[in-house]
Order: C-alpha cells, then structure tokens, then sequence
C-alpha cells in the first residue's frame, strides 16, 4: 500500500484505480485500530492526508468517466503522521511504468 502523492491526472489507469483502493484499505486498517507504522516510517502515507487524497482520486476517476460508488468511511480517525516524497514519486513512478511515464511526458510538454 501507499501514497504516490503524484497529480492523479499523471498516472495511469492501473496507478490511479490501485491508490484508491488502498486508501481504502489505510482507511480500514485505522479504524479496526490495527498499526501502519511500517507505512508511516517508510514514507508511504501521510495519515491526515487519507481523505484528501482518496477525493482527488475520486475526482479524477469521475473526469475519466469512471463510476465512484465507494466514499471512503466517515469513522477513519487521522492524526497527523507520515510525510510522502512526491517529487521522488513521481521519478519512481515514472520509472516503474510506461503508461505513467508517458502521461508525466506529456504534461511536462503541456499537452
């Protein structure tokens, strides 16, 4: 599981549908109050970030014509904890995935 923290509108379909769904499971790992330390020490999520992240997933998932049908829990506590590099992110991205690469591409050019 993790953050990317990358601009949604940066990632592919595969990237985008899979950060949402694990800011779920964060979400639903925190509220049957079970540790994400391992995540939180690893620079993966950012704990207060969790909602703010899963809407601007949502919202590009709508953008792209995708049905969202899954708000994430109203009972998800946050707290502040974790920091996310998005700039180092998004080079891992990148570097991991042809699609995304090619989406950061083309943005850097402006089109």
């Amino acid at each position: 599981m993790r953050m990317w923290n990358v601009h949604p509108r940066l990632m592919c379909r595969k990237h985008l549908l899979g950060e949402h769904v694990e800011m779920h499971m964060f979400a639903g790992t925190l509220v049957r109050g079970m540790s994400i330390q391992g995540y939180i020490d690893g620079g993966l999520v950012e704990v207060e970030n969790i909602r703010r992240r899963h809407d601007e997933l949502a919202e590009e998932m709508k953008a792209r014509g995708f049905k969202h049908a899954s708000p994430l829990r109203d009972d998800c506590p946050t707290f502040c904890a974790g920091r996310v590099d998005a700039k180092a992110n998004i080079i891992e991205l990148a570097r991991r995935c042809p699609e995304c690469a090619e989406r950061i591409r083309r943005h850097r050019q402006g089109s």
